[in-house]
């Protein structure tokens, strides 16, 4: 059962990300019925950290109570600074005797500096996906969650999504029925649908760095919405249909198909987000045909349904 928490706060320490974990199991509620923690904000030294707004962080102890708890959590913490090789050594020592270790965002780089993350599936923040698996590469970096559990190990996505990481942690250790009461209470929802994927900035879609294909690709960019295949393709491109193939995995790093496909979805995106067309019009507008087409290969890479797409990002609408 879980019952002591343990916060690791490193210099500098992202104040909302520290906040989430505080509001959860720093709280105490057990007069509305819900569970308490013994709950401790420990710095290497017991001394104050900085906080990335500029504010300085007064914790309850050293590393001490880490060495007991139940949870041991790492808030957000600044990609490339240093970090104390005691902190490494607590939290080794803390998920080989079996405790929950959680990061939060980029706290999920403490993880790998101490080599917990070898062989786990993890995840980051969507913008630091790429370095995780590229610094740790023996990690199994799921960059489109928004939280994931191996074992004892938690690892979450950037701010809020540690808010899910940690409900999800609280229906596994004390029931569904307390998790949603506990979301209520905090006024979020007790599980969110999709990915990360839903969330990661969709740039205008532009022509990429392909010499021999660029004009067949300036020319896709603008008829989406037409119905085309890779004969036709190939014969814009003065080329036989296997070598046209072979050019356009050369020059784009993948298929005619799934190029094609990805860029709709990303047009499929603006229009959601900056029009009030249907989903009906928008799977037009961007080729995809009919709604169930757009709703599959959407929902395939977005993580999301279109209506839950612009349902969650309305305001911009």
């Amino acid at each position: 059962m879980l019952r002591t928490v343990a916060v690791l706060a490193l210099d500098p320490v992202a104040a909302f990300e520290l906040g989430v974990l505080c509001e959860v199991f720093g709280t105490d509620r057990t007069a509305d019925g819900f569970p308490g923690y013994r709950f401790d904000v420990c710095t290497v030294d017991g001394r104050p950290v900085r906080s990335r707004s500029g504010f300085k962080i007064v914790p309850d102890a050293d590393l001490t109570p880490v060495e007991d708890a139940d949870l041991v959590a790492v808030p957000a913490h600044a990609e490339g600074s240093p970090i104390p090789p005691a902190a490494l050594d607590a939290l080794r020592q803390a998920a080989d005797r079996g405790a929950y270790v959680l990061s939060v965002c980029s706290g999920a780089f403490v993880l790998g500096e101490a080599g917990l993350l070898d062989g786990r599936e993890c995840t980051t923040h969507w913008r630091y996906a790429d370095l995780l698996a590229d610094r740790y590469p023996l990690a199994r970096v799921r960059c489109n969650s928004l939280y994931v559990q191996d074992g004892n190990l938690l690892t979450s996505a950037g701010t809020a999504a540690g808010i899910d990481a940690c409900l999800h942690l609280v229906r596994q250790e004390h029931g569904s029925a307390l998790a949603t009461k506990l979301a209520r209470r905090m006024v979020v929802p007790p599980h969110r649908d999709g990915g990360q994927a839903q969330f990661i900035e969709a740039p205008i879609p532009r022509t990429p760095d392909a010499p021999t294909l660029e004009p067949v690709l300036g020319w896709l960019m603008g008829n989406l919405d037409r119905t085309t295949t890779v004969e036709e393709l190939a014969v814009r491109a003065h080329m036989a249909p296997r070598t046209f193939a072979r050019r356009f995995r050369a020059e784009t790093g993948t298929t005619p198909h799934d190029w094609l496909t990805n860029q709709r979805v990303l047009l499929a995106r603006r229009l959601l987000e900056e029009t009030a067309l249907s989903v009906e019009a928008i799977a037009t507008r961007a080729g995809f045909g009919d709604a169930a087409t757009m709703r599959h290969h959407f929902g395939r890479r977005v993580g999301a349904t279109p209506h839950a797409y612009r349902a969650t990002f309305r305001e911009r609408v």
